[in-house]
């Protein structure tokens, strides 16, 4: 069984689309994407520097698009039998299991990057990744400083995030054995912070049709397959607020007997926690056009 996985915020760089807009045709396509999300996708793919497409209303929406004309390059191949996305990327993977169609979730992924915005503007908070350490230790260092869990990556990797003042009290005197890294992002994501954001997305998304998944998708959730497409689009509501489990997701690849990832641009965030997690199974991850060929080779490989 090969899967596709769609990466969220965080994992973008200056530029990056640039060579995806080479390919005929994609620059209309990007354009149309973005009229949906109201971001000149085009201008921020190519030529805005860092500080800037990490903008959460920026950055969300050019994540989404990348990624969908990645999948779209890589020609929504039958082959690929399941779907899952990290936090944002959710939508993508939506997009990609036909539940909704691209443009729609690019109007969605740009009402939520707005909202998402405006909410983190409301206070002074962030996320922090914790790597290493005993998973126990650090849940309840987290608890004691009031912080809140916020991405369980699995791969010994955990996200805090909640208030700046007590994400440096984490930094200063972080678990034995973790390292603490604070993270580029504009606020405390997947936490009770957004509950704003939570409220303007289910307005946005009140009056939408999804259909029934074509592929298996998994949520962040709780890393559970979801048959339902209307069931899928109320978790993408509400996991605005609401911790991602993709240590649960990857934990369900392997039941599912997944054979192979690959990860759509920009890519190389959850292939490498995959290679931790996941030993064994292999991966690709799509960063440029070039990267194709070795996607098809895996699918092809796996039917052998």
């Amino acid at each position: 069984m090969i899967i596709a996985v769609f990466p969220g915020q965080g994992s973008q760089t200056p530029g990056f689309l640039a060579p995806w807009l080479e390919i005929p045709g994609a620059r209309e396509t990007i354009e149309i994407y973005s009229d949906a999300a109201e971001v000149d996708l085009v201008a921020a793919g190519t030529e805005w520097d860092a500080d800037r497409i990490r903008d959460t209303k920026i950055a969300q929406p050019l994540i989404v698009a990348a990624g969908l004309l990645a999948w779209g390059e890589l020609g929504r191949p039958r082959q690929v039998a399941g779907v899952a996305g990290h936090s944002v990327g959710e939508f993508t993977a939506a997009a990609a299991a036909a539940i909704l169609p691209d443009a729609e979730v690019l109007r969605l992924v740009g009402v939520r990057g707005r909202a998402m915005a405006d909410a983190a503007a409301q206070a002074d908070t962030g996320m922090s990744a914790v790597i290493g350490g005993d998973e126990a230790a650090v849940l309840e260092k987290l608890a004691s400083l009031g912080l809140t869990p916020a991405n369980h990556n699995g791969a010994g990797q955990i996200v805090a995030a909640g208030a700046r003042a007590d994400l440096d009290r984490l930094a200063a005197e972080p678990v034995a054995g973790t390292r603490v890294i604070p993270l580029q992002v504009a606020g405390a994501f997947h936490t009770d912070y957004m509950a704003p954001a939570v409220t303007t997305l289910r307005d946005a998304a009140s009056q939408t049709v999804g259909g029934d998944p074509l592929r298996t998708i998994w949520t962040n959730r709780d890393g559970a397959a979801v048959e339902s497409g209307r069931a899928f689009i109320d978790l993408l509501v509400e996991q605005v607020a609401s911790p991602v489990r993709w240590d649960l997701c990857m934990k369900s690849f392997a039941a599912a007997g997944v054979t192979g990832i690959i990860e759509l641009t920009p890519a190389g965030t959850l292939t490498g926690l995959a290679k931790r997690a996941l030993r064994g199974i292999p991966t690709v991850a799509v960063r440029t056009p070039d990267d194709l060929a070795a996607a098809v080779e895996l699918w092809e490989g796996s039917s052998e």
